[in-house]
């Protein structure tokens, strides 16, 4: 059996009464970013062929907007 809430509300700790207030959403996105931040660089760790030609990709379509 997981322990992982069976909501995804509950997985950011927000709660079902009530509108949220901004600092609920701010706390709540900052965790998310820092999560997603995690999630990359353990991508990048597994697979670092596949990162750099990611990596690479971004930096040609950046190039290709700069003036």
């Amino acid at each position: 059996m997981s322990d992982l809430p069976d909501t995804p509300d509950d997985a950011y700790g927000s709660r079902a009464a009530g509108p949220e207030t901004e600092a609920e959403r701010r706390r709540r996105r900052a965790r998310f970013l820092r999560e997603l931040a995690e999630a990359r660089a353990l991508r990048e760790r597994v697979q670092p062929r596949r990162a750099k030609a990611a990596r690479l990709r971004h930096a040609m379509r950046m190039r290709t907007f700069r003036l």
